[in-house]
């Protein structure tokens, strides 16, 4: 008897050691979305249109801030002091007026020609700075309990709200702290966007479906000029009314038509609204019994979303992980610097303002192909140490030649301008390696804040340089060029293997020294 139960149990032990292994979150998930259909690209462009809201707040200053052309007035003998001078701060005032009504700018309206640097660019830095203070005290709601679409809504109708405000400002001190609330708005769109996008469709088209996202950024950015152009002559106000409207209507796509992001459901716990979701995007919906494969996922619990502010303590702990921390924020805040400056700085140059834009936005495109299809094949630390270098060289000889160069100036402004937005795209990338899965979100967080934080003091730089050139496109030259040198203090990357811990990630640098030893 004993005998003949023997095989039994074998082949019993036998089966069940054959069994599959039971599918991860991220297996489940990708066999129930299945190939990318109609439904997930209308929920992804819907999504990426956030993006294009995003750009205009952002740069939307370059017109709104900038100081209006002017003219000599015809009052004989006050007529040949005015023509000598080309600073208006040292003309009396009835010697020379402005090209158009007062209200086309802050500027003008609100007489700050010669206000100085720092309140002129106050409202523009104010931004930067909400955009600052927004992403760190807004950073963790998206992954604990607002959720991705929540937090989008919410950073949406915030941003909507303060810029149609904004155009009912009676002074520059209630301006520059409605671009600050608009700042702390905006600071979550752009990763709420990108986060809940990617994560309702699969592994093969989240690079894609991220491009989609850089896509409408680069077109809300064009379309700024196309605004500009049509309102000028016209009041300031006007271009944060037009641009407030569109994203107040676009929360109200967001609130009825958007899903939530199905990953975020399961690990709260929500699988019947997860369920619903898949429902609605898969293209898998009538081969699949959704139920049994959602319910039979287990919850990862809190340890997969961590909160940055625990994060940052495991970073800070390991000397190697701090000094990488520090040393790419230091890059990141030198390209910030010269990313979110040379646009704002384009009234500087003896340009069209508006073709200048058009070129500075095109220019985004040849920098994200550059990123796409070459970054794999090149070496980290060579790439960014180049193109920071080229940026600066650039940006030096715009403020070095001036007006002499004609319009060489624009030229040398663009290569600038599309090296700075290739090291931008890189240093994104690059961060992602340096770090283990168990930090990199936290890691990502503060190498943007990094970014942001070099926006802060553009604007400052670029209402001093309209004076002299040095102050705006010399400085950002400079701190782009100098910063980029630490990429030399960290690791390369190409190539390596991405860890999940930082044990990990230790053990494989300790391992990288002994062979190199």
């Amino acid at each position: 008897m004993a005998d003949s139960t023997r095989p039994l149990l074998s082949d019993s032990n036998l089966s069940e050691s054959k069994l599959p292994p039971p599918k991860s979150l991220d297996e489940t998930i990708e066999q129930c979305i299945g190939n990318f259909g109609w439904a997930q690209f209308l929920q992804t462009a819907l999504i990426s249109l956030a993006w294009l809201f995003d750009a205009q707040q952002t740069f939307i200053t370059v017109f709104t801030d900038s100081q209006p052309t002017w003219h000599c007035v015809d009052s004989g003998p006050a007529n040949s002091v005015c023509n000598s001078s080309s600073n208006l701060c040292t003309l009396p005032n009835q010697t020379w007026s402005w090209d158009f009504k007062p209200h086309v700018s802050i500027v003008s309206e609100w007489g700050l020609q010669c206000a100085g640097s720092f309140i002129n660019g106050l409202p523009a830095s104010s931004f930067f700075l909400g955009c600052l203070i927004g992403g760190l005290a807004l950073s963790t709601l998206a992954d604990s309990s607002l959720g991705r679409k929540n937090m989008l809504l919410l950073s949406c109708l915030i941003m909507s709200l303060s810029s149609m405000l904004t155009a009912f400002s009676t002074n520059i001190w209630l301006y520059a702290f409605l671009r600050f609330v608009n700042g702390c708005g905006r600071a979550t769109v752009g990763t709420c966007a990108l986060v809940l996008s990617t994560e309702l469709v699969g592994k093969k088209w989240r690079g894609q479906v991220g491009a989609m996202g850089f896509f409408c950024f680069t077109l809300g950015f064009l379309s700024l000029p196309m605004l500009g152009y049509i309102n000028n002559g016209n009041s300031w106000r006007y271009l944060y009314v037009w641009t407030s409207i569109p994203t107040l209507v676009y929360c109200m796509v967001v609130r009825f038509f958007v899903r939530e992001s199905p990953r975020w459901l399961i690990v709260k716990g929500r699988k019947e609204e997860a369920v619903s979701t898949l429902q609605s995007i898969s293209s898998n919906k009538n081969t699949m019994s959704f139920s049994n494969l959602c319910f039979d996922v287990k919850e990862d619990g809190s340890g997969s979303n961590p909160d940055v502010y625990d994060a940052l303590k495991i970073l800070v702990r390991k000397p190697w992980s701090l000094w990488r921390l520090l040393t790419v924020m230091a890059v990141g805040f030198g390209i910030g610097m010269a990313y979110y400056g040379m646009p704002l700085a384009l009234a500087n140059l003896n340009f069209n303002l508006y073709l200048g834009v058009v070129f500075n936005a095109l220019s985004e495109f040849p920098a994200f192909l550059v990123t796409f299809f070459f970054f794999d094949k090149i070496n980290r630390r060579v790439a960014l140490i180049g193109f920071t270098a080229l940026s600066g060289i650039s940006s030096v000889l715009v403020a070095a030649l001036g007006h002499q160069i004609g319009s060489l100036q624009i030229v040398l402004e663009l290569v600038s301008f599309f090296s700075a937005c290739t090291a931008f795209n890189m240093t994104l990338i690059y961060t992602i390696e340096l770090f283990p899965t168990c930090v990199r979100n936290s890691a990502m967080a503060m190498v943007r804040q990094a970014l942001v934080f070099g926006g802060v003091f553009s604007p400052v730089m670029v209402a001093a340089g309209r004076e002299n050139p040095f102050w705006s496109y010399g400085l950002f030259g400079l701190v782009i060029g100098l910063f980029g040198l630490f990429v030399v203090g960290l690791p390369e990357t190409r190539g390596s293997v991405l860890c999940d811990t930082m044990d990990e990630e230790e053990y494989k640098n300790l391992t990288k020294e002994q062979i190199i030893g």
